[in-house]
């Protein structure tokens, strides 16, 4: 038998369970949210789901969205699509066919994000998303309903040079760039690093790219450690990245500044690797120590709910939901037209930060370096948003 959760005001509904969609009431407004609830990616999507619940179950204990003289309770579809972008549309188009939803939620990364929201485009549905590098997500095509806030990857790309900079840190301004051929990898590791440590006097002296799957590293770890390169910069999803700070363990390779971007931001990095995760930066971008509205109380709900350190991705979701709810409400209609007009007129400070959409569709949030120290990501640069100290160089494990 398959118990789903009674969460409040949010039906969850998982695709791969094969459960068939109920009936959407009068009372209720319906959104939807493609999430990789299984896959590599599981581990954003699990942040990413207790964002957007936690967003549908404040606003419906506080009585719903008011549209006219009708009050209505928000219902909540998510379906899983297990890492896989063909799933992710595919659910996308059910959600909207099926479940009826008059607006959705993103997935995670590129791949993913932008393959629901090319189905929402052509069904002219709005969606609304965190968790997609604004490049990756311009490139695709001039959106209409598609809306995105998160980083930007320039700002990500360059955030390493910059505080190497401004704390004056010593190396010996050698490079080696391992990434996947992902979209993110492509553009960060292929286009970004290279050009911002060209403009900062640093020398790339080994350029390796890597199936998005691959598991073994070791070869290219070997000739980054023969290069004699201070400066390592990784980007990888989680399993990869986990499997490469091992091999680099054991082929005692010892980088002063270890940057692993995307694939060390879930607690299960940190989680899988112990000690290890020590000292290895990622790019950010929120905190709840941030002084932002909420932004305190949200990390000590997600802690003290779950019984895990909070991550980023609760911030994101959670103001990409709100987003999105307020734009109903304020469209005063289930008209999905007048909804997508609503979201672009968003111009509020959420938990995340301010959200003003510019013509492309993207709401820029700020770039910050994170540090694991002890099982938690902490805030390192830029110096006015640290909440901890730089370990510089990258510890060795004893």
């Amino acid at each position: 038998m398959i118990r789903i959760p009674n969460y409040i005001g949010a039906t969850i509904i998982l695709a791969s369970l094969g459960l068939a969609a109920t009936a959407v009431r009068a009372d209720e407004v319906t959104i939807g949210a493609s999430l990789p609830l299984s896959g590599p990616l599981a581990g954003f999507g699990a942040y990413q789901k207790w964002g957007y619940e936690t967003a549908v179950n404040d606003i419906n204990k506080a009585g719903g969205i008011k549209i006219g003289n009708a009050q209505y309770q928000v219902k909540l579809v998510i379906r899983d699509d297990k890492t896989d972008p063909n799933v992710t549309a595919s659910n996308t188009e059910t959600l909207i066919s099926r479940d009826g939803v008059v607006g959705m939620l993103g997935s995670c990364t590129p791949a993913l994000v932008n393959a629901g929201a090319l189905v929402a485009e052509r069904r002219r549905v709005p969606l609304v998303s965190g968790c997609d590098p604004l490049g990756a997500f311009r490139a695709i095509r001039q959106w209409k309903y598609a809306w995105v806030l998160f980083f930007d990857e320039a700002d990500l790309g360059t955030a390493p040079f910059r505080m190497l900079a401004d704390y004056r840190l010593q190396t010996n301004k050698k490079v080696s760039i391992l990434s996947d051929n992902g979209p993110d990898g492509r553009v960060v590791g292929g286009e970004i690093w290279p050009n911002a440590l060209a403009k900062g006097g640093y020398t790339l002296v080994r350029q390796d790219s890597f199936p998005v799957d691959a598991q073994q590293f070791t070869t290219m770890i070997n000739q980054a450690k023969a290069d004699s390169a201070d400066i390592a910069l990784v980007d990888a999803i989680p399993p990869q990245a986990i499997a490469m700070r091992k091999q680099m363990e054991s082929a005692d390779f010892h980088p002063k500044l270890l940057v692993m971007e995307k694939g060390a931001e879930p607690e299960q990095f940190a989680r899988a690797l112990g000690k290890l995760a020590d000292g290895v930066l990622v790019g950010g971008y929120w905190d709840p120590s941030f002084p932002y509205p909420g932004a305190a109380d949200l990390g000590k709900r997600f802690e003290s709910e779950t019984h895990q350190t909070q991550s980023q991705h609760i911030a994101d979701s959670y103001a990409a939901a709100q987003v999105l709810l307020d734009a109903i409400a304020h469209a005063g209609s289930l008209d999905r037209e007048k909804i997508n007009l609503a979201v672009g007129k968003t111009n509020r400070t959420y938990v995340v930060g301010p959200v003003k959409f510019e013509a492309d569709h993207t709401s820029r949030i700020p770039v910050a370096v994170m540090q694991w120290q002890n099982g938690k990501a902490v805030t390192v640069w830029p110096q006015d948003k640290a909440n901890g100290k730089l370990l510089f160089p990258l510890p060795t494990v004893q």
